[in-house]
């Protein structure tokens, strides 16, 4: 009998209303964290080669994911870039292997994908000049 008596003693306690600042109940209750995102908005052609690489291709060619070449691996990119920039930025528009077209990123005019090749064949060795953007 005393344990029952406990337990609606507590939770007589637990329903009754709390005292104090709403304000500050709510201050104490709130998430810890805030997300905040900010969505920009570009002209389609007007990215550059690095812009395209962080937003579309970094996430499979930084880590190497299903057997993109890294990011920076002279030797990985040596037997493709000597296939050429043209046959690189065929295969990076229409796909091959596990990349999709244009790596996913459907938006990517032709021009932008040829950035993003220059830019990324560039980073393992090669020489090739990125089109210019547009000003």
């Amino acid at each position: 009998m005393p344990a029952l008596a406990l337990v609606a003693a507590l939770l007589g306690a637990c329903s009754q209303p709390q005292e104090g600042d709403p304000e500050a109940r709510a201050s104490r209750i709130e998430p810890v964290a805030k997300i905040s995102l900010k969505v920009q908005k570009v002209a389609p052609g007007s990215r550059s080669g690095e812009q395209v690489y962080q937003g579309t291709c970094a996430g499979c060619h930084a880590a190497g994911a299903l057997g993109a070449p890294k990011t920076g691996d002279a030797a990985a990119w040596a037997p493709r870039i000597a296939q050429g920039f043209d046959t690189l930025t065929k295969n990076a528009i229409g796909g091959i292997r596990q990349m999709p077209p244009r790596g996913g990123g459907a938006d990517l005019t032709d021009t932008e994908v040829q950035r993003a090749v220059a830019y990324l064949a560039n980073s393992g060795g090669a020489k090739f000049a990125e089109p210019p953007v547009a000003k």
